[in-house]
């Protein structure tokens, strides 16, 4: 190539160079500047004057904190030493206005003659694209930390509403606080009836503090006029944010200092203390803190403690309402059940067990009195229904046969159809199971069951050496159903003797059906527990026999009788303490007029002056 053609194409690759839209820098072998086109000037800020001739490393190559780099560590000076090309994007040079410039740069030696003669340095600013990346992570790590929160809202969600034990709730809820949301966390919360009293629940520690446990147990009450964190936070109803400065000041009131010794036995630099509340009242407050100097707690951070906590304020709140409800359908049911009679040797004793669900308080009754002729009866029953409905007609049916059958002599089954009769002409109750007995015989014995069964769970008999029977005789139809229908259907009376020393049970349904379990399986289960009770005291067979069973849903009422051994003609045994009867109230029927239902387990108190209850003086 001549002189005259060389000098077109040496204009052409200067005009390419000078039109780069990337900087480009050449060096030589010792690292200067030897030339720099424009865009290389522009990003960087620089003239020419001041770039060429100047080392590269020196005067432009810095860290992301601005500091100088060692040479050694320069990836951009390593072409001259190795002669391999190579390229990076983690590298800043610096501006002329001491900013840094982010770079993606490639390095290629310039070669002539077999020898490295400098390097071609190409480079982009990289800022667009760091900053976007950086953005993306940033975004990324936000999306995880929502993604973690979302995902322990739900798990705590899931523990709120898994359990109707309020305590195993809020520990359960400590624990999943630790540590995603602090060091420890602590529960405390107002005593029922907003006494003021109060009561630490709960206290988790990251790995298992040997303190945590100790901490738990009764609380000072609040104070009126203190304004520590928990004080706050339970009257105000709003999060209190507490810092090292918060921490630092002297407690004053006894509270204060209960909760002060939370930080001071498992530390804490940071705390936030969140009222577990409804619009309706404030039931606690959460504390949780951490431990790390300079530790503190975010907006987001403020907003899920709060949030969590008013999740659980809504369901202590459900929980309240839930056992204020069953607790007055539990009062008005135990006010119609029957304080049991004391008649001569028999031993009689009973159990009610309310339902699990407070809305299903069930239609099943038990009653026993005397009749007008001096013989007992023994009824179980239960009314279609699982509400405060079915519990009223339950009482307005059992009042109907009392007044029925206290002045008659007349066949079990007799009194059944008048019942049925007047539920169909006097009353709205709809259909209900019954079983209607009576128990003859003399003191000493023998004694003989009399009953008619109205679609109930026929009665069990166990002789005092287990063997049981189903007591099968006796059906007719449920009540309400036959007069209402003109069925014309009755009730055959049924008889049996009781042995010496027998056990006459009669239950409702609840005791052997269930969701879980066919009626049939159930009666099958019921004979083998109570035979193998057969010897037990009255009291401890019923106990135990729900025990072995476990009934649960529905509610179960249980009337038990014992036969007395024949001929026993000595002192009536005192009834027992237990009655699912409201407490205070007499047994009616009674052969001693108006005989309470006494708490025997307790030792009686003699009048003044006068000798203890067991000396027969």
């Amino acid at each position: 190539m001549n002189g005259e053609d060389s000098a077109p194409e040496i204009g052409f690759m200067r005009a390419v160079f000078d039109s780069l839209g990337a900087g480009v820098f050449v060096i030589d072998p010792t690292g200067r500047l030897t030339t720099a086109n424009p865009r290389a000037r522009r990003l960087l800020g620089r003239s020419r004057e001041n770039l060429l001739g100047s080392d590269m490393h020196d005067l432009l190559h810095r860290g992301p904190d601005g500091g100088e780099v060692p040479r050694g560590r320069c990836p951009m000076l390593t072409v001259l030493d190795d002669g391999q090309p190579n390229e990076g994007s983690e590298e800043f040079l610096l501006r002329g206005d001491g900013s840094l410039l982010p770079i993606i740069w490639a390095a290629t030696p310039l070669r002539h003659d077999g020898a490295t003669e400098g390097a071609v340095i190409v480079f982009h600013d990289f800022s667009l694209h760091r900053d976007a990346a950086q953005q993306t992570a940033a975004h990324l790590a936000a999306l995880e930390g929502l993604t973690a929160r979302l995902s322990m809202v739900a798990e705590v969600s899931t523990v709120l509403i898994s359990t109707m034990d309020m305590s195993d709730m809020l520990n359960r809820l400590a624990g999943l606080l630790v540590p995603d949301m602090g060091d420890w966390a602590a529960v405390d919360v107002r005593t029922p009836g907003q006494t003021g009293e109060l009561q630490r629940v709960a206290v988790h520690a990251l790995g298992g503090h040997a303190a945590a446990r100790s901490l738990t147990g009764p609380l000072p009450p609040l104070p009126e006029s203190s304004r520590s964190a928990l004080a706050r936070a339970l009257r105000s109803a709003q999060p209190v944010v507490l810092d090292a400065d918060a921490l630092a000041e002297r407690p004053e009131a006894p509270l204060d200092v209960a909760h002060r010794e939370l930080f001071e036995r498992l530390g804490g630099t940071s705390a936030v203390v969140v009222p577990l509340h409804t619009r309706r009242q404030v039931f606690g407050a959460l504390t949780v803190a951490r431990t790390a100097p300079g530790s503190s707690y975010s907006e987001a951070e403020l907003l899920v403690l709060a949030d969590l906590a008013r999740r659980a304020g809504l369901v202590m709140e459900g929980a309240e309402l839930f056992e204020q409800q069953r607790h007055v359908a539990e009062t008005m049911q135990r006010q119609l059940l029957t304080p049991l009679p004391q008649v001569g040797n028999l031993r009689m004793a009973a159990r009610y067990l309310p339902a699990q669900s407070a809305a299903e308080i069930g239609g099943d009754w038990y009653d026993s009195f005397l009749l007008g002729d001096g013989v007992l009866t023994m009824v179980i029953g239960d009314v279609v229904g699982h509400d405060l409905k079915a519990a009223a007609h339950m009482a307005e049916v059992r009042n109907m046969l009392r007044a029925l059958a206290w002045d008659r002599t007349e066949p079990p089954s007799l009194i059944m159809r008048r019942l049925d009769e007047a539920m169909t002409h006097t009353s709205d109750a709809p259909m209900a199971t019954c079983v209607f007995s009576r128990i003859e015989g003399p003191e000493e014995g023998p004694w003989r069951l009399h009953w008619v069964n109205a679609g109930h769970p026929p009665p069990l008999l166990i002789t005092a050496d287990g063997h049981t029977r189903f007591l099968e005789e006796g059906h007719g139809p449920l009540l309400g159903l036959s007069s209402a229908l003109h069925m014309g259907l009755g009730w055959p009376n049924a008889h049996a003797d009781l042995p010496a020393r027998s056990t006459l049970l009669l239950y409702t349904d609840g005791l052997v059906e269930s969701r879980s379990r066919d009626i049939e399986a159930g009666l099958a289960t019921l004979r083998r527990h109570a035979a193998a009770l057969a010897r037990r005291d009255i009291e401890e067979f019923l106990d135990e026999l729900l025990a072995r069973i476990g009934p649960s849903g529905d509610d179960v009422a249980l009337l038990a009788l014992r036969i007395p051994p024949a001929g026993t003609e000595d002192e009536p045994p005192r009834q027992h303490a237990h009655s699912p009867a409201a407490a205070n109230r007499s047994a009616p029927g009674s052969r001693v007029e108006d005989t309470p239902v006494r708490d025997t387990s307790e030792p009686e108190h003699p009048a003044p002056g006068g000798p203890p209850a067991d000396d027969p003086a």
